[in-house]
């Protein structure tokens, strides 16, 4: 036996599949692979576009905010329009896939222009900078829109059973590591790995370097992904006129999805707590912890922690359902946050080290915490879409996963422009100031009790308080592996012979789930009348 083969073999294993690998195995690999791209840009972005902004280009922390704001937002609306040409398209390639390869030369453009301004910084013109790198954010979420919402969209569709979609996920997991590992460690040595160097503005040439690089490691795995999928031709698929109204009637009819309803508020608020943690996480480690040099080092112990608590997530997700792992390491993501409440800066080696394991511990309990929620909010998804269909009749991948980011992401744009005028009211200093006051007294730059108290409050206060509302929306969510064996079933047959045969129990289990009459959904309407559910709610 090859090589080969026993990876093949050990990774079949590791997640539960029976088949050769080819059948098994590669197809979940090539849908996949674009997952290098969605999860490590996003991750490397996370850890120091906005130390990048504001100690190497110099931007306030309200202007740094102002950028991610207005991208997000921009982002969000571009989301659910996506959503609605994908649902739309008709085409011999499928209703998804050729978007894919339409959004890499955009990708590839814009994390570019992401990391260097071209001179325009060097110039000491803040504002031009900060719209510069609005219109940089702004068209690589724009590429990111364009590849990622179809292929999202696209799961349901190449994975239809309960449990194989928990399979494709957990590949995606993987290669969500294999795009975040590479890439932190990349960035990792080009600003040393043990000892990070303090960014200021001779960094400009090592980020150019960085976003060369990694645009091109992005670019090649989505186009992978392009060539490996295969969809079925959508070209004979009917579409209902589109106008204002049915644009209302799509969107509407998404939110009185109960079941979308509780996976809205689970996914906003774990959304909301990551969002504020990851704003803030760099100026806590540097300006209040005085860890600077340890940064890299942080998030290493930090990606260990989430990578090592897949096998449990998933085992525990196989035998025990969707939601359980969520509940299990939840509190662990709350004691990792809890910690930021009391650590700080020392000159006394004795105390210092003791806050510095203290900062390592949260390093693990957060991730391991973040990964069981995540792995949740992943996985019950593409069941939601099941749900809708057995309202509507109708397949509304991209319009479900859109509307949800309409919502979310313009909060996390809101709220990443909270982040930097809070820290900027709380009065936090940044950039050259910092960097010339340490230079010419050879200490650290003695930020404010306030200022701290300011990070204080964007890395655990309002993550902790947004964690518990998600873990409460969690335990409200009920839909179990039988139930949506039920409703995929229930959804065939009435396709198949207009009627559909289920228990007065089985009817309450779906009333229960979609939050509506039976009578007055599209699985339980006669036949001549199932097709108009949508138009008439």
């Amino acid at each position: 036996m090859g090589r080969g083969q026993k990876i093949g073999n050990a990774l079949k294993k590791a997640i539960g599949v029976e088949g050769s690998f080819k059948e098994a195995i590669l197809p979940m690999l090539g849908y996949s692979f674009i997952n290098i791209f969605s999860g490590g840009s996003g991750y490397v972005i996370s850890l120091y576009f906005s130390a990048f902004l504001t100690d190497v280009e110099n931007l306030s922390l309200s202007q740094a905010g102002l950028i991610v704001m207005l991208a997000t937002l921009w982002d969000a609306i571009t989301d659910p329009a996506m959503g609605i040409i994908t649902d739309r398209t008709r085409s011999r390639l499928g209703r998804h896939r050729r978007y894919i390869l339409w959004g890499i030369p955009l990708l590839a453009v814009s994390y570019v222009m992401m990391w260097h301004s071209f001179g325009l910084s060097a110039s000491g013109n803040t504002s031009a900078t900060m719209l510069y790198y609005v219109l940089a954010y702004m068209l690589y979420k724009t590429a990111y829109t364009i590849m990622i919402v179809p292929h999202t969209a696209m799961l349901p569709e190449l994975a239809p059973e309960y449990a194989l979609r928990t399979q494709y996920n957990s590949v995606g997991y993987l290669m969500n590591s294999s795009g975040m590992v590479p890439s932190f460690l990349f960035v990792a040595c080009v600003f040393g790995f043990a000892n990070m160097e303090s960014f200021d503005s001779g960094s400009r040439g090592k980020f150019l370097i960085v976003g060369i690089v990694l645009a091109v490691f992005y670019s090649i795995s989505a186009l992978i992904t392009f060539l490996s999928v295969k969809e079925p031709s959508s070209l004979n698929m009917q579409n209902p006129p589109f106008d204002g109204r049915y644009v209302f009637a799509e969107y509407y009819q998404v939110f009185r999805n109960r079941s979308f309803r509780q996976y809205f508020a689970i996914s906003l608020f774990y959304m909301m707590a990551t969002g504020f943690y990851n704003h803030t996480k760099y100026y806590f480690i540097k300006y209040l912890a005085h860890k600077n040099s340890l940064y890299n080092l942080f998030t290493s112990v930090a990606g260990v922690a989430e990578a090592s608590a897949f096998p449990f997530n998933y085992a525990i997700t196989m035998k025990f359902g969707k939601k359980k792992c969520g509940t299990i390491t939840t509190p662990l993501m709350i004691a990792g946050l809890a910690i930021g409440l009391f650590v700080r800066s020392s000159e006394n080696p004795v105390v210092s080290a003791i806050w510095t394991a203290l900062l390592f511990l949260s390093m693990i309990l957060y991730p391991i915490g973040f990964s069981g929620i995540g792995f949740v909010t992943n996985n019950i998804f593409p069941d939601i879409t099941d749900v809708d269909e057995m309202i509507t009749g109708r397949r509304r991948e991209g319009v479900i996963a859109t509307f949800s980011t309409l919502i979310k992401k313009s909060i996390s744009g809101v709220m990443a422009a909270f982040v930097g005028m809070i820290l900027q009211l709380f009065g936090l200093v940044t950039g050259d100031t910092v960097k010339q006051y340490e230079t010419l007294h050879g200490t650290i730059y003695p930020q404010t009790t306030m200022a701290h108290a300011g990070v204080r409050i964007c890395a655990a206060v309002i993550p902790i308080l947004c964690v518990i509302v998600s873990m409460l929306a969690l335990r409200g969510f009920s839909m179990t592996k039988e139930d949506h064996k039920m409703i995929r079933d229930a959804i065939a047959e009435r396709k198949e012979t207009g009627t559909v045969t289920l228990s007065d129990e089985q009817k309450k289990t779906c009333e229960r789930i979609a939050g509506q009459k039976w009578e007055n959904m599209w699985i339980g309407k006669p036949a001549v009348n199932a097709a108009i559910v949508s138009d008439k709610e």
